[in-house]
């Protein structure tokens, strides 16, 4: 399965990618081989801490190679008056009776307590192309589902302002 994911999505990838590469594997084999200077490695904290971020940071390198290789990019375009990637969208929750605001966006660089939702999520799958207006069933699992009202759609566009996940 491809990832889909914009062009800014790329290209902040390949910017955390070349960091890693160019900057932090050298720093960390450096600081690995200053802990490992220190002495008995069954014993040396340093060390183990040293060889665990050299790790860490290798393994976020293979995961960004990865899903550069395999991204299907896709352009950010949809109709003016429903919801689409990167749009602002209110909703009124009827279960719960509040409303709710998100931001639909990519897989990631989706943050739910920061009210960033992904494309693929329940809820996000279920919000894009409606209008304003519409009430949409939000389906969670085949036992769980519930119905929200779309109350405004502020249109947004694909900014850089909005970072990557991490892990």
């Amino acid at each position: 399965m491809y990832d889909e994911l914009t062009a800014v999505d790329v290209k902040k990838m390949q910017e955390e990618l070349d960091h890693r590469i160019r900057v932090l594997r050298p720093q960390l084999i450096g600081e690995l081989q200053t802990a490992r200077a220190f002495g008995d490695l069954s014993e040396n904290f340093e060390y183990r801490c040293a060889k665990q971020a050299k790790n860490r940071n290798e393994s976020r390198i293979r995961y960004l190679e990865r899903m550069i290789r395999t991204a299907k990019v896709i352009e950010v375009e949809g109709e003016a008056d429903a919801v689409g990637l990167f749009d602002r969208v209110v909703i009124f929750h009827e279960g719960m009776k509040k409303e709710m605001e998100f931001r639909i966006v990519t897989t990631l660089r989706q943050n739910a307590l920061k009210g960033l939702v992904s494309k693929e999520s329940p809820v996000g799958r279920a919000l894009l192309g409606h209008k304003a207006g519409d009430r949409v069933e939000i389906i969670v699992s085949p036992e769980m589902r519930y119905f929200v009202k779309i109350v405004s759609i502020e249109k947004g566009t694909d900014d850089e302002s909005l970072e990557i996940s991490t892990y």
